[in-house]
């Protein structure tokens, strides 16, 4: 590893500390270095609050004339909550930046390098870009897209039951995989489910975790409102909570939920919530990235509507058997294979007794 991607490797690493936080932000580390001493370092942590470079500026206060800056996205060369990024580089008086990986969004998308360029500043790109673009997916999709990153997750016992034939399912996996689910939510904006999940587990889709965590905006798919007032979604305001709805129900029906502030109904434009509609609404509501915790069904809907951009599975070494024990994906199914959701295995990792793997469709 050269020096450009040791100090690039420590960015990074800046970076992903914040994950799950700077949303719809993406997230971003920068480092200020002269002749080999580090002077200032910062990250992102959060939008409308300062950028990474700008932190790593204010460390390094006057010596950052004629430094080097290593930031892991393009600066940013408008005006936007903060002032330009790539302005405050120039004022610095530094003398070479060097960037992993160019930013998507079409209101920087080059302009920042060039406004670097311009000021006379060597630039140097494509350091370490795969493992930068790893860092921000999530944004990516969203900015071309306009509709939320979606993780399908599930857990399972080692022959692929997430339940016994009685529907007991508490806890298959073990107490560390449940805490690494915390964090995977504490990621996202939001916590999918659909409503026959939520009258049947009766789930506060909450992050617990021991240092706090960011509770994600919860959603259930209820098609006909049927999530009952009682349920910790409803009576817990811990969290914003959405309910999307087809375009028949009625007023009635909309009036019991109106005693709890922190619950919205969103409503599609047809009778019945298909996951095209209610990821076009999302991401209209700024949502840019979804966990979703549904039942075999909801999961079924997802994978046929080709809407998934990662899947995390948890096994378990049990064995429950049964031919009716329900697996993680019900529903409808494919009619051959050839129409299969293919993916890579991109992580295997232990966690506590269990396994948890992290998948991405071949695209």
């Amino acid at each position: 590893m050269n020096q450009d991607e040791r100090y690039m490797r420590t960015a990074i690493e800046m970076a992903q500390a914040t994950e799950g936080q700077t949303s719809p932000n993406p997230a971003v580390g920068a480092v200020v270095v002269k002749d080999g001493e580090v002077l200032g370092m910062g990250a992102h942590l959060k939008a409308g609050h300062a950028h990474a470079e700008v932190h790593a500026l204010n460390m390094a206060g006057s010596h950052a004339e004629g430094a080097t800056i290593y930031v892991t996205l393009e600066p940013c060369s408008h005006h936007g909550k903060t002032p330009p990024c790539a302005d405050r580089i120039v004022e610095a008086g530094i003398k070479r930046a060097v960037i992993a990986t160019l930013d998507p969004n079409p209101q920087v998308a080059g302009r920042g390098v060039e406004k670097l360029k311009q000021a006379g500043i060597e630039v140097v790109t494509n350091v370490l870009k795969e493992q930068a673009d790893d860092l921000n997916e999530v944004f990516y999709h969203y900015i071309s897209t306009k509709i939320p990153y979606v993780t399908l997750k599930n857990a399972m016992s080692l022959d692929g039951k997430i339940a016994t034939v009685t529907g007991e399912s508490q806890w298959i996996t073990g107490e560390k995989a449940r805490a690494d689910v915390h964090q995977d939510r504490h990621k996202h904006d939001a916590i999918l489910v659909g409503v026959n999940t939520v009258i049947k587990d009766q789930p506060r889709l909450t992050t617990r975790l021991p240092d706090g965590g960011k509770n994600p905006v919860r959603i259930v798919l209820d098609t006909h409102l049927r999530t009952p007032v009682e349920t910790p979604l409803i009576q817990n305001p811990d969290a914003p909570t959405w309910l999307v709805a087809g375009n028949n129900v009625s007023e009635e029906q909309r009036e019991k939920y109106k005693a709890f502030p922190h619950v919205d109904i969103l409503t599609v434009a047809s009778s019945h919530v298909t996951v095209e509609e209610a990821l076009h609404l999302l991401g209209e509501k700024g949502i840019t990235s979804i966990y979703v915790e549904g039942g075999a069904t909801v999961n079924d809907a997802f994978l046929r509507s080709g809407s998934v951009q990662q899947v995390i599975t948890y096994i378990a070494p049990k064995m429950i058997g049964g031919q009716d024990a329900p697996t993680p994906v019900g529903g409808q199914g494919i009619k051959a294979l050839k129409e299969a959701l293919n993916l890579h295995i991109k992580e295997v990792v232990h966690i506590g007794n269990d396994l948890k793997i992290v998948s991405k469709p071949n695209r």
